[in-house]
């Protein structure tokens, strides 16, 4: 009986090792898809995504790249100069761009989002605002200017579309949102660009001087730079605001330049300000026959030791900082007379002061 037993148990055993043993090849057998499955229908699009195509196939072929020609040939690789994104402007064939893509270029060409590749001269650079204007030598076949929106009243929250050229590769479309706004960014021309618009779109090398869009496929903003320690995306990306950008763009189609507003004045470092304690931009030197020299302000006086004028308001507006000040001189513009708060010896004074284009008189100045 016991003999029995075993054999059975054996044999039970047996049976589920084969079973274990050909069951892949059972299943593989009876449902395994041999012919191509049939397509599942997946209903409509959602309101959402319709409106993300439709922004990217109304704006994406305004959309350009922009690369460098030296004399080496062509630079190709997606740096944070010599190789960016650009927009179409208007008809007469003027590009939009960041003025770092364009700085360090002999010659440009623009690639269409046709394919076509186009000479492009640049016709106006604005180092303050990190802005550049090219002209293409053609008109003809040219996509629609991309449609232009407004900053001021922009929300935290807003969805936001950057299209790009990432990496040297066009037309990319991202999405996020608007993260913040009144960023202030520096720029290689010294001064600060005021009301920046901060996204989490993913804005890469490459996608500098494309658009950042709103939901009805208009510019906000061009795309500028991002906060990274690695050089990549890191969900922190800056945006010139398109308020900004139309009225620089059309200076530079006109002239080729901006005004620089300013009253002459050398400031001392925002670092030692704060060192001393002070609130307001510390002159630390004034330019010989500027405005600021013309008004009576003093800067630095080295023999003594003594600390220069602190400017502490302008036109009744607080001033914190150098940003503070630089602001609401462009807001004026030049050949304005505008009123200083200014503090010296504990006292404050109001003091009036011309302003003018201190970029135009440093062009005058004869070269030593």
């Amino acid at each position: 009986m016991q003999e029995r037993t075993t054999r059975l148990i054996m044999l039970a055993v047996a049976v589920l090792l084969a079973i274990l043993v050909i069951q892949p090849y059972v299943s593989t057998y009876l449902f395994s898809a041999r012919e191509p499955r049939a397509v599942t229908a997946r209903g409509d699009l959602s309101e959402l995504e319709r409106s993300t195509i439709r922004v990217f196939e109304t704006v994406a072929p305004s959309v350009l790249q922009v690369v460098s020609v030296s004399n080496r040939g062509f630079t190709t690789e997606a740096e944070p100069s010599g190789s960016g994104t650009g927009f179409v402007w208007d008809a007469a064939g003027h590009v939009v761009t960041n003025d770092h893509v364009v700085a360090n270029g002999t010659g440009f060409v623009v690639r269409l989002a046709s394919g076509e590749v186009v000479p492009a001269e640049v016709v106006g650079r604005a180092p303050n605002y990190d802005l550049a204007v090219l002209r293409l030598n053609t008109r003809s076949g040219l996509p629609a200017p991309v449609a232009i929106g407004g900053s001021a009243d922009l929300k935290v929250g807003q969805t936001a579309y950057a299209i790009g050229n990432p990496f040297g590769l066009d037309q990319s479309l991202t999405t996020g949102i608007i993260s913040a706004l009144k960023r202030r960014l520096p720029t290689s021309g010294g001064r600060e660009i005021a009301d920046v618009i901060q996204t989490d779109a993913a804005i890469n090398p490459g996608n500098s001087g494309g658009p950042l869009l709103d939901s009805a496929g208009r510019l906000i903003g061009v795309n500028t730079a991002i906060y990274s320690p690695s050089g990549a995306n890191a969900g922190i990306g800056f945006a010139i605001p398109v308020d900004v950008v139309n009225r620089v763009v059309p200076e530079l189609i006109r002239s080729g330049r901006v005004p620089t507003p300013g009253i002459g004045i050398l400031a001392a470092n925002e670092a030692v300000a704060a060192q001393l304690g002070v609130t307001g931009v510390i002159v630390a030197g004034v330019a010989p026959g500027s405005p600021a020299e013309q008004a009576g302000l003093r800067g630095v006086d080295p023999t003594i030791g003594a600390i220069g004028d602190i400017i502490i308001g302008i036109e009744d507006v607080p001033v914190r900082r150098l940003s503070d000040l630089t602001d609401r001189l462009e807001r004026e513009g030049t050949d304005k007379t505008v009123t200083l708060k200014v503090m010296r010896n504990n006292r404050t004074r109001d003091v009036a002061v011309r302003v003018v284009d201190v970029g135009e008189v440093a062009q005058r100045q004869p070269r030593r």
